[in-house]
């Protein structure tokens, strides 16, 4: 008896055809999903601009501060406090006669504060003695915050002054009281100090990585298969391996364009803002945006793989958004380090995914100088993760269960 012929097999696709073809599919599908262009273009203008709020809201508080006059009580019994603040430059005004009046008019946010001067003021002047100044604030009160820190300095180098022409009034030499003189010497740069106080910029620059194609990688994984349209697409004789290269390509593709976007709106909040008030400006030249890129970039590459290989962990749509969502943590971790203790340089951290990222962009914004160790570690290590990563989802997706769900 003859045996039957074997039906003909259809020929496997080429790995990269393959993988452009899935790549172009999933980037369609994602531009045309609300959700996925949503996360990737509102997470780049919503944390830089409420950082530059804030931090514009500093900027003219302190600006304000430096305008709003002192409200006093007792001005005719102080003259000569008064006259010295006026050739200072600072105005002052009257405020309620009354103390309780006084208090409830800072209580109520009125006044942001009430200087008193008591009416032996002249009495403790003439004797040389402390004289007892009150100063009205609300502490509670986050906006009369700098005037109150200003009006504290100005009564402070009033006193001194005082001091001063007391001692030399008894011939006392005033550097007597003063044996010790310490004075600062600042190593650090001017984009140095403007990256420790603008933390923030290093941080939502790699928090992008994680963002930028958070829907994408859920939506090519979790969500087809909730949808049903996986199965077909594993049917399809091509490696398992180019179909998850597709899909993760489509992620670093979103992820990659949503930290392009915030390194911009981070840019353009320091220099075309109320926070260049502050006096503080951060490198942001074109070979420190271009360093900054080619840092971050490998990390997006990370991001994306681990959410893939999470994502298809998870049993259903949500299920894999949970498990994604505590995936910020990752590039969260090493800024607050850095801000509470600072990184170091070793090479050992530099090749420690995400801490290594947060060096080099730290350093390129502060103006330091970072050489080629500074990227290869990093990108290394990276790349190291996002290899183990997508091997484990082309594993995953040959088993039944995590193409079915179950």
């Amino acid at each position: 008896m003859s045996t039957p012929p074997t039906p003909p097999t259809r020929p496997s696709m080429p790995w990269f055809l393959a993988m452009w073809i899935v790549l172009g599919k999933e980037l369609l599908d994602a531009v045309r999903d609300r959700r996925a262009l949503f996360s990737a273009l509102l997470y780049p203008l919503i944390g830089p601009l409420l950082s530059g709020l804030l931090f514009g809201f500093i900027a003219d508080k302190q600006r304000e501060a430096a305008d709003v006059a002192i409200p006093v009580v007792g001005a005719e019994h102080g003259e000569e406090l008064v006259s010295w603040l006026t050739s200072h430059g600072v105005e002052t005004s009257e405020a309620p006669s009354e103390l309780a009046a006084a208090r409830q008019a800072v209580r109520e946010g009125e006044l942001p504060l009430v200087l008193v001067i008591p009416a032996d003021f002249g009495e403790h002047l003439a004797e040389g003695s402390p004289i007892p100044l009150e100063l009205i604030v609300d502490g509670s009160r986050n906006d009369s915050r700098p005037a109150v820190g200003r009006t504290k300095q100005l009564i402070e180098r009033y006193g001194h002054g005082l001091a001063t022409t007391r001692l030399i009034a008894r011939g006392v030499d005033p550097a007597v009281v003063s044996p010790v003189l310490v004075s600062e010497v600042e190593v650090a740069s001017e984009q140095q100090l403007a990256t420790s106080v603008f933390i923030f910029v290093p941080m939502f620059v790699l928090l992008a990585t994680f963002i930028g194609g958070m829907q994408v990688a859920v939506d090519a994984t979790a969500g087809e298969r909730e949808r049903g349209s996986l199965e077909p697409l594993l049917l399809n004789p091509v490696p398992r391996s180019a179909i998850v290269a597709g899909k993760w390509l489509a992620a670093v593709v979103f992820s990659v364009a949503c930290v392009a976007l915030t390194l911009l709106c981070c840019l353009y909040v320091l220099e075309y803002t109320a926070v260049r008030d502050l006096g503080l400006h951060m490198a942001s030249g074109p070979l420190v945006v271009l360093g900054v890129l080619a840092a971050a970039v490998p990390m997006a590459l990370m991001a994306a793989a681990i959410q893939v290989l999470a994502a298809s962990f998870a049993r259903s749509f949500k299920e894999a958004q949970t498990y994604i969502s505590l995936l910020i943590f990752v590039p969260m971790a090493p800024a607050m380090i850095g801000m509470m203790a600072g990184l170091g340089d070793s090479p050992g951290l530099l090749a420690i995914p995400g801490v290594g990222q947060q060096i080099v962009v730290e350093k390129l914004f502060g103006g330091e100088s970072v050489d080629l160790l500074h990227f290869v570690l990093p990108t290394l290590s990276a790349i190291v993760v996002a290899s183990a990563c997508l091997a484990a989802t082309a594993m995953m997706f040959r088993r039944e269960s995590v193409i079915f769900g179950r």
